[in-house]
C-alpha cells in the first residue's frame, strides 16, 4: 500500500534520494526545499525517472520559524493524513550564523524547525496506523547548553552543530514517550557521507549518499521496524546504539522542552 511521505530538505542529498527510491515504489512523495524553482526541478526529475506523478512538494526557508508554520499549514491545507515524516533538512556551514530571530542557524534549521513542524503535522500522523517521524541526527553529539540553544551565546560551527543534533534526540525520545500512536525514531545515517553538505564542512568523505538514503527507507516503511519507538540508529554501526548519556537524563530533557517552548513563545509563532 503506498504511503504518503514528507521529506524535509529533499532536493539534494540523501533526502532526494530517499524520495527518489520510495516514489519509484509508487508512494506519494512530498519534497521541501527552500528554493522554488530548484524544487520544481526536483520533483519533475523525481517524476521523470520514477513513471511516478504522486510528487509534489512545499517551500520554505527553515532559519525562518515563521516559514516553517506557513508550511505545515499549507501541508494540512492540501493532505489529509501523512503515514511518515522524514525530518532530513540540516545544516553545518553558513554565510550567517544567526537567524532573523536571533537564533543560531545551525539550531533553527537543525532543531526548532522540525519541532515546530512536527508538533504542528502531528494530528494528520495520528489519522494512520504505523504511521512513523524519522529524525536525522548525528554522531557528532555535545551538551546542549542554554545559551547556544537561545541564541545569546557565541558558539563555533561543529558545536553549535552537534548540541543541535542532541537536542533533537533528546526531543525524539521525549516524543515518543508523551504519545503511543506515532512511532518517532532519531538516527545518525552515517558519518561523512558525499553529500554537498559534508563536501562544503570537511572537503571529503568516509562512505556513499547510498547508505544514508537506504536507512532512511527502511526506517519509514519496512516492516522490521514497525513498532519500534523511541531508539536511536546508529548507521555507522548499523543497528540501535546509544545516543549521548544526555539523551536518557528525564531532568536535562524537561528542561529542554521547557526552553524550548519558551523561546518558541517569545517568537510568537508557537
Amino acid at each position: 500500500m503506498s504511503k504518503t511521505t514528507v521529506i524535509t530538505g529533499s532536493t539534494d542529498g540523501i533526502g532526494k534520494l530517499t524520495a527518489m527510491k520510495l516514489a519509484k515504489e509508487g508512494h506519494n512523495i512530498y519534497l521541501h526545499g527552500r528554493n522554488p524553482e530548484k524544487l520544481a526541478n526536483v520533483i519533475l526529475e523525481v517524476k521523470e525517472a520514477s513513471g511516478n506523478d504522486n510528487i509534489d512538494g512545499f517551500v520554505a526557508d527553515f532559519s525562518d520559524i515563521q516559514e516553517v508554520k506557513k508550511m505545515a499549514n499549507n501541508i494540512k491545507a492540501k493532505l489529509s493524513k501523512i503515514d511518515v515524516l522524514i525530518n532530513n533538512a540540516g545544516i553545518f556551514k553558513s554565510p550567517v550564523d544567526k537567524t532573523k530571530d536571533g537564533l543560531d542557524i545551525r539550531f533553527a534549521v537543525n532543531y526548532f524547525a522540525p519541532y515546530v513542524l512536527t508538533n504542528a503535522l502531528f494530528p494528520l500522523l495520528e489519522k494512520r496506523a504505523n504511521t512513523r517521524v524519522i529524525n536525522l541526527s548525528s554522531a557528532a553529539q555535545s551538551t546542549v547548553r542554554t545559551g547556544a540553544l537561545n541564541g545569546h551565546a557565541a558558539v563555533n560551527v561543529s558545536e553549535a552543530y552537534a548540541q543541535s543534533k542532541l537536542a533533537l534526540t533528546m526531543w525524539s525520545f521525549d516524543l515518543a514517550k508523551q504519545q503511543n500512536t506515532v512511532a518517532i525514531i532519531a538516527v545518525n545515517p552515517g558519518s561523512l557521507l558525499n553529500t554537498r553538505m559534508v563536501a562544503e564542512a570537511y572537503g571529503q568523505h568516509w562512505a556513499p549518499a547510498d547508505k544514508g538514503a537506504n536507512i532512511l527507507y527502511e526506517l519509514g516503511v519496512s516492516d522490521d521496524y514497525k513498532g519500534i519507538t523511541g531508539k536511536y540508529f546508529d548507521n555507522d554501526k548499523g543497528n540501535f546504539g546509544t545516543a549521548h548519556s544526555d539523551a536518557y537524563n528525564d531532568d536535562l530533557i524537561e528542561k529542554l522542552i521547557h526552553e524550548t517552548n519558551f523561546i518558541l513563545n517569545n517568537l510568537r509563532i508557537n
